[in-house]
């Protein structure tokens, strides 16, 4: 009996995923084990094993599919002894990306959708043409009739490649009603959160399910969590000497601590002298942590994810910056699993790498605080009523107010600041 492949859920909040890459083909014998695709999900690209053995004999949806269900069956296995161009799989509905429209329910797409979904091209006989959305819209730009195309995608369905070469001539009238409308036609229907056209050269770029992501949880935080922030001046000096005798032990082990090593666990210590401030507002209950799991920010191409030194408080500074540089090599490479990065009872985000003196950032929900860390720089500065020239940095807390009071964020920077002033107690 065929074996139906289905769009995993590789997190517990996963509804839809991409299908980025097929790791087989039809024809291919795979077993318990075998890699069979990579799903990227809002935040990272996983790969999908195979847990039964056969031969793949119908691949559904093709790579670079997004929005894929959950649920979805995506390919399908003949099993032992089964004839594998016979097992295929039942007709059902077809994902959002692969689906066949009907002609008359079509519409022409908005000129800010980057790659529409035309409505397929009747056929003489009246059958419609399998053909993918971007193949459909690339014939009707160019104008080649696809009833003359033969089509090598799954099922003889036309694919972009199929084009090449393809004659050009007069497409099909249904193909020439459903073209995507040019940037300089009229103003599309309204689309929320569109961007009006005002006629200056743009290109727009489809969003990626972690930019999505990204903006909903953002906008979300900024909605609903009344921010306060609460900013103190950090003399470095004593940190970065003790940075450079750490080193300088730890060097025959292969670990160098970074400044922001020192600050993970400092600001760990501090949320557990603190604990007032690390909580998270729940509605109608307050949750209250017994240990501090960090969340910390990582730039990576396309976005931002925030990889946990999960009980950074009871960590040593060489043991959180082994597993930061794990945990960075890992997010910048699509790799993090989702225990990985999903969590957490507070944030810091270091902008001070790229000069940036002080900033604010938004709380990452339901996280009830985040430090953003500026750069340390040289400054005039008071020391032992003198002024003299240290190195100083400006750190500025993050609250939610719900959840924590301005006394208590008050009283967490000034642990912080203490913390990293006298960095012994780090190492104690």
């Amino acid at each position: 009996m065929p074996i139906e492949l289905k769009m995993p859920a590789l997190s517990p909040t996963m509804e839809e995923g991409t299908l980025a890459k097929w790791l087989v083909k039809e024809g291919d014998e795979v077993k318990s084990g075998d890699l069979l695709a990579e799903i990227e999900t809002d935040k990272a690209t996983m790969e999908f094993e195979a847990v039964d053995e056969g031969v793949i004999s119908q691949i559904l949806v093709a790579e670079g599919s997004d929005n894929v269900k959950v649920g979805t069956v995506i390919a399908v296995i003949a099993g032992e002894g089964e004839d594998a161009s016979s097992a295929k799989a039942a007709p059902a509905p077809a994902p959002a990306p692969a689906a066949e429209p009907k002609a008359e329910a079509s519409a022409p797409a908005p000129a800010a959708a980057p790659a529409p979904t035309p409505a397929p091209a009747p056929a003489a006989s009246g059958e419609r043409i399998k053909a993918s959305p971007l193949a459909k819209r690339l014939a009707a730009e160019q104008g080649i009739d696809l009833k003359g195309v033969m089509g090598t995608g799954p099922g003889g369905r036309i694919v972009k490649a199929d084009l090449e070469g393809a004659p050009v001539g007069a497409a099909s009238p249904a193909a020439a009603t459903t073209a995507p409308v040019p940037a300089t036609a009229a103003p599309a229907p309204a689309v929320a959160g569109a961007i009006p056209d005002f006629g200056i050269p743009h290109e727009d770029e489809k969003l990626s399910g972690m930019r999505k992501t990204i903006a909903r949880r953002l906008s979300q935080s900024m909605q609903e969590a009344p921010h306060i922030y609460l900013t103190v001046d950090i003399r470095l000096d004593a940190l970065l000497k003790l940075r450079g005798e750490l080193n300088a032990s730890l060097e025959s082990r292969g670990v160098k601590l970074s400044v922001n090593d020192m600050l993970i666990k400092a600001l760990a210590v501090a949320l557990e002298r603190v604990p007032a401030c690390n909580v998270s507002f729940g509605g109608d209950v307050m949750r209250q942590y017994k240990r501090a799991d960090i969340s910390v920010a990582v730039s990576i191409p396309g976005g931002l994810i925030t990889p946990i030194i999960t009980d950074a408080g009871g960590k040593s500074m060489s043991k959180i910056s082994t597993e930061m540089s794990e945990l960075a090599a890992k997010a910048k490479e699509g790799k993090l699993q989702p225990s990985e990065y999903q969590g957490g009872t507070a944030s810091i985000s270091n902008m001070g790498m790229m000069g940036i003196k002080q900033f604010t950032a938004v709380i990452n929900p339901p996280q009830g605080m985040i430090m953003a860390i500026g750069a340390g720089e040289k400054r005039p500065y008071v020391v032992d009523d003198a002024l003299a020239i240290a190195t100083v940095m400006s750190a500025t807390g993050s609250f939610d107010h719900r959840a924590i009071d301005g006394a208590d964020g008050a009283l967490l920077m000034k642990t912080f600041k203490e913390l990293v002033e006298n960095p012994l107690g780090l190492v104690a």
